[in-house]
């Protein structure tokens, strides 16, 4: 079995969460395009396109810092999938609900992530990169209570313009 060093580990875990950034990234920007009809939930994603620009910036300076690049064939591939399910997403009568609770999900998605660099990035003697990733993780569960928060009343909102005939997807 080949030996990996850490370095090769968190360059690669570096490479993985910004893919994982920027596929987010994507699907935010294309989710705010038919909230109007809900406000606060696109009011939550605007806000959280704003720290994810943010995120990927950090994360581009610790590729950088480690002498690395982001992997554009990882990025393509990780942007193909996130636009088939926001496809799948579109199609559906509930768009907006089903977005929601992939959202919901993906945030907690990131909180792992970026617990997982933080132990990655101490490992590889990067501590001032791990305080950075502790604190992207709380900001990701802090949108991710956001979210959860948003919930009921986006489903209520949904139901309210579906029962009455109105167009409650974009």
């Amino acid at each position: 079995m080949a030996s990996t060093d850490i370095g090769t580990i968190y360059a690669g875990a570096l490479r993985n969460t910004r893919a994982l950034e920027k596929q987010g990234l994507e699907q935010m920007e294309r989710q705010l395009s038919g909230l109007e009809r809900y406000p606060d939930y696109a009011a939550v994603l605007s806000r959280h396109v704003e720290t994810t620009k943010a995120q990927i910036g950090r994360l581009d300076k610790a590729l950088a810092d480690v002498g690395e690049s982001a992997s554009t064939l990882k990025e393509t591939v990780t942007s193909v999938a996130g636009s088939i399910g926001a496809a799948v997403h579109a199609i559906a009568q509930d768009e907006t609900l089903k977005n929601l609770y992939a959202g919901y999900a993906y945030q907690y998605d990131q909180v792992a992530a970026y617990r997982s660099l933080a132990v990655i990035a101490e490992r590889a003697g990067k501590a001032d990169h791990a305080s950075a990733f502790h604190s992207a993780a709380e900001d990701e569960a802090k949108v991710a209570e956001e979210i959860a928060g948003l919930i009921e009343p986006v489903t209520k909102t949904y139901l309210d313009f579906t029962l009455s005939g109105a167009k409650a997807d974009s």
